[in-house]
């Protein structure tokens, strides 16, 4: 794939090291690790470190003069870099800003577009949504002095399914639409890797009159966002997932930048900054181009290798719980096990795979297409063969 060297040039490596949990009798620890573990934080841009360093360097050198002078002003650092980020999610730059973290712009966000009134009271949201995303939907009910019981509309799956399917969401809100006053729903589920249909969400919700937003955490870098031009009337995300960026005083300023509660700290603009630059050697259109074939070659290796075998009943297997079509997920896979779940994480772990374990029983696998290689692919499908069986002797 043309794009690998390109952006493995730029980000720095996972190495499998002997602190880590590896067992180094299993594994080559000279060897980098498989690392699927980008949807809960993504490698570090290699021009971070400078980055931060040049910063630490004006800190010395000039003190208090570093919030007007250099390269990145402190007072205003972020908004060299809002045209990168606006770049990501497909919208314009006067509508993005950085600031605060997720939940806390999920709260500034509600607090402006949730107006309840005693017809319109309701948030429509995923009944598995990411916890935080559900505290801060009920504390702004609560908020408000309605009560979350009745005003959260919460949508689960059909029995026996795993996943929302579009049709049931839209024919919701057109059944519910005249009492709901927000649908925030994720852009990616968390859980599932299941990826919303964004732009007919948004359509639908706000013809019933709904304001709709999404919180973008497991979207951003993953999936071709166009947030403009689907009209999404708000969306918020961090910056430490897929976008890599890890983990002051302020005149109110007009537009979307007037949500902000501070400038942004130095030493978080600096790791940003490196991380949208990599992504602007690219697009999303190309990433996901590559990434619908990646997590495509992971999906049918494991169908081939690990699905459920009726003529062997004791054989461990997979089942993939993330959509199968492409366009309904992005790089993630959410994979279950016919074997406890805590066994297969720490065999992986042994072996050096870092992946995602979430409760009650999924681990969730997801090569980035910006730095895992098909390559990677294939080495995990071999380690977690070997995985499935010692985790089978340890319950014999």
């Amino acid at each position: 794939w043309k794009l690998l060297p390109t952006m493995n040039s730029q980000l720095s490596v996972c190495k499998l090291l002997t602190h880590w949990n590896s067992d180094l009798t299993l594994v080559d620890g000279t060897k980098e690790c498989i690392y699927f573990v980008g949807n809960s934080l993504g490698l570090q841009p290699k021009m971070a470190k400078k980055y931060i360093d040049e910063e630490l360097d004006k800190w010395a050198k000039t003190g208090v003069h570093g919030h007007v002078q250099g390269s990145r002003p402190w007072a205003w650092a972020e908004n060299n870099i809002e045209g990168l980020m606006a770049n990501v999610v497909g919208a314009k730059p006067e509508e993005v800003a950085l600031m605060n973290g997720l939940t806390v712009n999920l709260h500034i966000l509600l607090l402006s577009f949730y107006k309840p009134t005693a017809k319109r009271h309701k948030i429509l949201l995923e009944d598995k949504a990411f916890p935080s995303d559900h505290y801060a939907v009920e504390s702004q009910i609560q908020l408000k002095g309605y009560d979350p019981k009745r005003s959260m509309l919460l949508m689960k799956p059909r029995p026996g399914e795993e996943v929302l399917r579009t049709e049931d969401i839209l024919d919701t809100i057109e059944k519910e639409g005249d009492s709901i006053a927000v649908v925030l729903f994720s852009g990616v589920q968390y859980y599932t890797g299941q990826l919303f249909d964004m732009a007919a969400i948004t359509k639908a919700g706000q013809k019933k009159g709904c304001y709709v937003g999404f919180d973008c955490a497991h979207a951003v870098g993953n999936a071709e966002l166009k947030l403009h031009d689907w009209g999404v009337d708000f969306a918020c995300w961090c910056s430490y997932k897929y976008v890599n960026s890890g983990a002051g005083e302020m005149d109110l300023l007009p537009g979307i930048s007037g949500f902000r509660l501070s400038n942004q700290p130095i030493l978080l603009v600096c790791p940003l900054q490196a991380s949208l630059e990599v992504f602007a050697m690219t697009s999303m259109a190309a990433l996901r181009n590559k990434s619908r074939l990646l997590t495509g070659y992971l999906e049918c290796l494991i169908q081939h290798y690990y699905n459920k075998d009726e003529s062997q009943p004791h054989k461990p297997y997979v089942h993939i719980i993330t959509p199968s079509h492409p366009e309904e997920r992005g790089c993630q896979l959410s994979l279950s096990f016919s074997v406890p779940i805590a066994a297969i994480f720490q065999e992986l772990e042994k072996r050096g795979v870092a992946c995602d374990m979430r409760e009650p029983n999924v681990l969730r696998i997801a090569p980035v297409p910006l730095y895992n290689s098909f390559s990677d692919v294939h080495r995990f499908i071999t380690v977690l063969g070997s995985a499935l069986a010692a985790s089978k002797e340890l319950q014999q």
